[in-house]
């Protein structure tokens, strides 16, 4: 049951929070109002009357006169439990403050414009609680109405500080989220001005208490990406099935292998136990029907990791089985990942679960909760010059979880960043506790954010918090990057692989190519992307002059192409790279092959760009190959091969390029 508005304005006031001088009323006796100073307003009050205003519940602008006859009115129509008579504030800006619990992250605090226009215009900025001061000014900042906080028309601005500070009182460490039996909570309006803010309504709909902090476990998950012995369990001696893939799989990989089967000594070549208490391994796989895992887990007696890659539990609508197979892997004292999940990949430590051999160790990381999506992710990624630390795969996520995993590849020496794509984070409120502990740079993509995510709420504020948008305020909050698609994420992947460990000087971003409508169409992609190309110094303009260059703004254009001088665009570096963190050059691919093939100026041009990333260590060069595909084979692969020597990245598309440097501007390398 929701508590009355004059309960909870006596819990505003206790925690600080302005709220009008009123009275409550029960049997239409309002001779305690004459203290009150008019206009008055009268509230009825009583069990289903949430929404006021629109029950005709609310009478403004009264006189003392006026009480009697207008509680008769709403007593006749509404049968209320009694009435709050308060004194009217003062106009203002009026805005919406409220409370919510995300069922994955838990409280939410959300702020914007209120009063008649809150789901009108839907202004409002989400953070996860609890809120820093800096959160606060930022969220006011974000509103598309934050010029009325200014003083608009000539009105007097409004007292922001206490805005803040009210903020900071609900969704603050300490703040109400913590001490409330959270369902929803709303002060709307909250009416601001040059004098403070004042509450002059307020609900509360209790919930479920608000959760402790996040438990972390200690789980060294070494030997799930480096294991010293693989089982696969499932294999068949006589119909071939995924059990028989992943033998293929460990044994071009070289990793010792063991099969599990109840008869055969061996299967497809490899040596067979009977079950998994007779396998001496760290990892074992477990690859038959969801009605039988739980009884092949249960024999995982000293195997640290047990991957279920089988489906048919909880994503298939039985729970049951889902919670009799993490209960057999804690009986067994193992750690389960999965089910419905296809693996590790993990090329230094002989791991796999993907055909067709391994690439390359390297430093980029995965966490997926889609197996599909991650072959493809290392397919595409390492095609385009990814090479990979650690991928894992989640799936159902029962046990082992994508925090605890984000929180060891965080410290592992492998790692320098870490890619997720999840759908259902599981464990919301510890995984956003574990990207804003990571120092290394995440990039989040997330499947179903632009969903019907709404969830049904009887306050404003529940049905204006939605999964898209409690996403983009993890992210903003933890500072990891968020993409949409797949190839942005492969893509912001490549550009802290190339430059994430790179200590930057400047603070700007610079788009240098040819002329034409691609430099405008760059100024677009970079604005969408959220980056400000910022006017080129002017004490540097008489320098791009002597190399020839008319200057015209950023993006600055230069002559590109067969029959430029390969090396201006590193020379215009040279002339501008002091104020700037990232460099974007850009150039039109098919220029280099329309009058013949020159394809050595293409790479000439290349090579100069890796010479001017070399002298200048404190930027950070972008090459973009516009229209790559034009070129002969082979061509693209042997730019990538130069630029990628230099800790280069290399995208086909300025829009592409603009979700890279921003997400790299966000993370921060300087």
């Amino acid at each position: 049951m929701s508590a009355y508005e004059h309960e909870v304005k006596a819990l505003l006031a206790a925690a600080g929070v302005p709220v009008p001088r009123g009275v409550v009323v029960r049997d239409l006796d309002f001779g305690a109002a004459r203290e009150l100073n008019e206009p008055l307003v009268l509230k009825a009050f009583g069990p289903g009357l949430v929404h006021k205003s629109e029950a005709g519940a609310v009478a403004l602008g009264l006189r003392f006169a006026d009480l009697e006859a207008a509680a008769a009115g709403m007593e006749a129509r509404l049968e209320p439990a009694g009435f709050l008579v308060e004194e009217q504030a003062a106009a203002g800006v009026e805005l919406i403050v409220g409370l919510v619990r995300d069922p994955a992250f838990g409280p939410v605090l959300l702020a914007g414009l209120g009063g008649v226009w809150t789901e009108a215009l839907r202004d409002t900025a989400l953070r996860l609680c609890p809120i820093a001061e800096g959160d606060a000014r930022r969220m006011l900042a974000s509103l598309r109405g934050a010029g009325l906080l200014d003083g608009w028309r000539g009105g007097p601005p409004v007292d922001v500080d206490a805005v803040v500070k009210l903020l900071m009182t609900v969704g603050g460490p300490g703040g109400l989220w913590e001490r409330l039996e959270l369902g929803e909570f709303e002060l709307n309006p909250v009416i601001a001005g040059p004098a403070g803010v004042i509450a002059v309504d307020a609900r509360h709909l209790p919930g479920e208490a608000s959760p402790g902090e996040p438990v972390t476990r200690a789980t060294d998950f070494l030997p799930l990406f480096e294991p010293g012995a693989v089982a696969v369990a499932g294999a068949s001696t006589s119909r071939p099935n995924f059990g028989n893939m992943f033998l293929g799989f460990y044994r071009a990989a070289g990793v010792p292998l063991v099969a599990v089967h109840p008869t055969a000594a061996e299967v497809a070549g490899v040596p067979a136990v009977p079950s998994l208490a007779a396998a001496e391994v760290d990892y074992a796989l477990v690859a038959v029907p969801a009605e039988r895992c739980a009884e092949v887990v249960r024999q995982a007696r000293g195997v640290p990791f047990v991957q279920v890659m089988s489906g048919g539990f909880g994503e298939a609508g039985r729970p049951e089985l889902e919670e009799e197979l993490v209960a057999a892997a804690r009986a067994a004292g193992t750690r389960l990942l999965g089910p419905n999940c296809m693996g590790v990949y993990s090329p230094k430590g002989r791991q796999t679960f993907v055909g067709g051999g391994m690439g390359p160790a390297g430093t980029v990381a995965l966490i997926s909760q889609s197996g599909g999506l991650a072959g493809e992710v290392i397919k595409v990624g390492e095609r385009r010059g990814l090479a990979f630390s650690r991928v894992v795969t989640v799936g159902n996520a029962a046990d082992v979880t994508p925090a605890e995993l984000l929180r060891w590849l965080a410290h592992d020496s492998e790692t320098r960043a870490v890619g997720l794509y999840l759908e259902d984070p599981r464990d919301g409120r510890e995984l956003y506790a574990a990207l804003r502990d990571a120092e290394l740079p995440v990039v989040l993509l997330v499947g179903g954010r632009t969903g019907q995510g709404q969830r049904a709420a009887a306050s404003h504020t529940g049905g204006m918090v939605s999964d898209r948008r409690i996403w983009e305020a993890v992210a903003e909050q933890a500072g990891a990057a968020l993409v949409s698609t797949q190839d942005d994420l492969i893509g912001v992947l490549a550009f802290f692989q190339a430059h994430g460990s790179r200590v930057t000087s400047g603070d700007g971003v610079l788009v240098v190519g040819p002329s034409g409508g691609a430099s405008v169409l760059a100024a677009d992609a970079f604005d969408l992307a959220g980056v400000r190309l910022d006017a080129l110094p002017g004490d540097r303009l008489d320098a791009l002059r002597g190399l020839g260059v008319v200057a015209a703004g950023n993006p600055l254009e230069v002559p590109v192409g067969p029959l430029g001088r390969a090396g201006l665009v590193a020379e215009v570096i040279d002339a501008l790279a002091g104020p700037y963190r990232d460099v974007v050059a850009h150039v039109n691919v098919p220029a280099f092959f329309t009058y013949g093939d020159r394809t050595e100026p293409l790479y000439a041009y290349t090579r100069a760009l890796a010479g001017a990333q070399a002298a200048r260590p404190g930027i950070r060069v972008t090459l973009v190959t516009r229209n790559g595909e034009c070129a002969p084979p082979g061509v693209e692969d042997e730019v990538r091969r130069i630029a990628a020597a230099a800790g280069i990245p290399v995208y086909r598309t300025m829009e592409a390029a603009a979700v890279a440097v921003a997400a790299g501007g966000r993370h921060g390398t300087a």
